[in-house]
């Protein structure tokens, strides 16, 4: 079983940045790289969206219109992390942001860290 733990969220003016982590323990047997990895946000009263996602070795990365060129996802295989930078943050990325590993059709999710973004 994947356990994934995001931090780094909290509360930051509009504008601002602010850097997302998520850490996962892999069952033995497998290996960090094996999977892809997403971040996904929910709003409130809203439905969960994708706003980023970086493949297993980290080559090829995705975004959304609505984050693309504020929000940079990497991974640093050595240390079963994923990050997200985000950067010049508007009042409606406020939202719950959640890890999500993904193989073979099996998903795994972190239980998500609150970014406000409010003056």
């Amino acid at each position: 079983q994947v356990q994934l733990v995001e931090s780094g969220g909290g509360l930051v003016q509009p504008g601002g940045s602010l850097r997302l982590s998520c850490i996962a323990s892999i069952p033995s047997g497998f290996t960090f790289s094996n999977y892809g990895m997403r971040w996904y946000r929910q709003a409130p009263g809203k439905q969960r969206e994708l706003v980023a996602g970086i493949s297993s070795t980290g080559g090829s990365t995705n975004y959304p219109d609505s984050v693309k060129g504020r929000f940079t996802v990497s991974r640093d295989n050595t240390k079963n992390t994923v990050y997200m930078q985000m950067n010049s943050l508007k009042p409606e990325d406020t939202a719950v942001y959640y890890c999500n590993a993904i193989r073979n059709f099996l998903q795994y999710w972190g239980k998500g860290t609150l970014v406000t973004v409010s003056s």
